[in-house]
């Protein structure tokens, strides 16, 4: 098949895989700066885009270009090299910028892998895997900005990211007109455009990641995904599946009709009660009782985490736990 046997056909692999993956960067920045205007906002969509079939379906088919780019590309490295033998670069007249992307896009490409990792980490592997594996953590796979303020509270965070902006800055800045130059529009005409309109389009992408890694970094040491009122409001939202599988509709019908703080203080008071000897004693036969129980701990654990940042909520939850009876 020309895609594997020639190398025109390895070339307009790499520039399809890579036209797909410039447009995904690019609504991927888009989704991010909904983040910075309307935070409540980014989290619908991520639950929007969690563990759902067309999600998957999106992930499966992006990791396979993903793949697909890294295999051609190393193809084409080897394939390069061999044929230029010991002399590497013939001398070309390039712009500077250009001529040294274009010679260590290998290079980036692994930065840019490294970073992408460390991104999957902090993101994807706490929220659409834990999905998939149906996994019971405290902070709910939807809740992206709690793990924006896990993420961008770190001090090596917004650096590893803006060195990875930096990478990817060069390699899309070279890979944008050179996809083009690979399916046949080698011109004097379009190739100066198109490289204008790839330098344009790549820096306008890069300064918005690069402009969102700042402010995610700001608004986490602010503990402004812990303690916004709005944004609790939507964390407490995302308890009520939960509470619907162990505890019935009546349940998620209380949470939603109670304000944050009154829900945080009954579910406090009821992990108390749930965790008394006897009444543990006395449910242990009961089958939904370890389920409530669990449930119970990981909502409790969630508004903890929410409230470290609010000093006079650390100061209540004793008082609270103090008025409940020992009999």
């Amino acid at each position: 098949m020309w895609l594997t046997s020639s190398s025109v056909g390895r070339k307009f692999v790499m520039a399809l895989t890579g036209a797909c993956l410039v447009l995904f960067v690019t609504f991927h920045c888009l989704m991010n700066s909904v983040a910075i205007c309307w935070p409540a906002a980014y989290n619908s969509i991520c639950e929007f885009l969690g563990a759902n079939w067309y999600a998957l379906l999106a992930s499966a088919g992006l990791a396979l270009l993903f793949v697909i780019h890294i295999i051609y590309a190393c193809w084409l490295t080897v394939q390069n090299r061999r044929a230029r033998g010991p002399i590497r670069y013939s001398i070309e007249k390039r712009p500077a910028g250009v001529e040294w992307s274009s010679k260590n896009m290998l290079v980036l490409g692994i930065v840019i892998l490294a970073f992408l990792a460390v991104h999957m980490i902090q993101f994807w592997a706490k929220m659409q895997l834990q999905e998939i594996r149906g996994a019971h953590e405290a902070f709910p796979p939807a809740a992206g900005t709690i793990f924006l303020q896990e993420a961008f509270s770190l001090v090596w965070t917004p650096i590893v990211y803006i060195i990875g902006f930096i990478a990817l800055w060069f390699h899309m800045n070279h890979g944008f007109w050179s996809m083009f130059q690979s399916v046949g529009w080698d011109n004097t005409v379009w190739i100066p455009r198109l490289r204008k309109i790839g330098c344009w389009w790549t820096s306008i992408v890069i300064a918005l990641f690069i402009a969102q890694a700042i402010v995610f970094t700001v608004k986490a040491h602010q503990n402004y995904y812990k303690t916004d009122p709005a944004l609790r409001d939507q964390y407490k939202e995302m308890l009520a599946p939960m509470f619907e599988k162990d505890f019935g509709p009546d349940a998620v019908q209380a949470i939603s009709n109670m304000p944050y703080e009154q829900i945080a203080n009954q579910l406090r008071q009821m992990q108390a009660h749930y965790n008394r000897p006897e009444v543990q004693a006395y449910s242990e036969s009961e089958p939904n009782f370890a389920g409530q129980l669990e449930t119970l701990n990981r909502a409790v654990e969630l508004l903890d985490y929410l409230e470290a940042a609010d000093a006079p909520a650390q100061e209540a939850a004793p008082a609270i736990e103090n008025n409940i009876p020992n009999n």
